[in-house]
């Protein structure tokens, strides 16, 4: 036997190997959302609703993981070492753009460890009182606040509702004390015994409450009112220029195989068509906007800009 064939011979298990390797179906197991933010609000009805178009078309289950503390740091520090095969997926908004800005040490470097997916939806946020609060408009709430000491909870530092309620103090000349709550239930249930004033709440954590006359709802932080409250005016409606709106995409662990990152994408936004999850994501109070990996992530790069420039013009810090 010549060199030549002997060497092609021995060279052909590692090429059926190598075939095998780029044939072996994706996915072959379950895949896992991290969202590190509480049930209960936005992120994770978004990614519970989205989660599931998405399992209808890979034909794998999507279980959700909830992670949550440190405005999101530490979830999205936990799926920043997940595995960068596909299966890992991350699900965040505005903390992964703004905290940046806001704490010294993050454990995860937003850019290095990670890659745009696809942009699921804007989130507008309501502004909610006390149902027992003596107010019933934007303008009765902030003459009362320069009356007294005001509180206003969130969920986290650098999280959507953060940064409205700052904002929200600023246009308003206000001195507000920022209150962060870990979970979505506990936030809530301060807000609705007056331990707290205010809330710039998701739509989706407060409809419930504001439906059973449990809060009050005083506005909406969007440019236009929304369709799940279609009575709630909005902050400029009410007097007050501002617009603050959250948002919410999917991330992968950077360094997943192109293929597979591309077909994600494409069963995401198929999943983002559906006219059936269409309307449950206007009915829980956001707005439907998808976007491929690569628009999302120049809109990402203009959110960064953006946000730097909020934190250091309104003075914002973590509390």
């Amino acid at each position: 036997m010549t060199k030549a064939p002997r060497r092609a011979l021995l060279a052909l298990p590692t090429l059926a190997l190598a075939g095998r390797a780029r044939a072996q179906p994706f996915p072959d197991r379950p895949l896992r959302m991290v969202i590190p933010f509480p049930p209960g609000g936005a992120a994770d009805f978004l990614g519970r609703a989205v989660g599931e178009g998405l399992a209808r078309g890979l034909g794998q289950g999507v279980a959700i993981e909830n992670r949550t503390g440190a405005g999101g740091s530490i979830g999205t520090a936990a799926a920043a070492q997940a595995e960068r095969d596909g299966h890992a997926l991350l699900l965040n908004g505005v903390p992964i753009a703004v905290n940046r800005f806001l704490f010294r040490n993050l454990p995860y470097d937003a850019e290095r460890d990670f890659t745009p997916l696809a942009m699921l939806a804007v989130v507008p946020n309501i502004m909610v009182v006390p149902a027992a609060l003596p107010v019933a408009s934007v303008s009765e709430f902030i003459a009362l606040a320069r009356q007294r000491p005001v509180n206003y909870a969130s969920i986290g530092n650098g999280t959507s509702l953060h940064l409205a309620g700052a904002q929200f103090a600023i246009a308003a000349g206000l001195d507000m004390t920022h209150v962060p709550y870990r979970e979505t239930g506990a936030a809530n249930a301060d807000l609705m015994a007056g331990r707290v004033e205010v809330m710039f709440q998701t739509i989706a954590a407060a409809a419930e409450p504001v439906r059973g006359g449990r809060m009050k709802a005083l506005a909406v932080t969007s440019a236009e009112r929304v369709p799940a409250f279609p009575e709630v005016p909005t902050l400029r409606e009410s007097g007050l220029d501002l617009v603050s709106v959250g948002w919410f995409g999917l991330f992968l662990p950077r360094g997943v195989p192109e293929a597979r990152a591309a077909r994600l994408e494409a069963e995401v936004l198929a999943a983002l068509a559906e006219p059936g999850l269409v309307a449950r994501i206007e009915a829980s109070g956001s707005l439907p906007r998808p976007m491929p990996g690569a628009k999302f992530g120049r809109f990402l790069a203009g959110e960064v800009e953006r946000l730097a420039a909020l934190v250091q013009a309104a003075g914002i810090k973590a509390d």
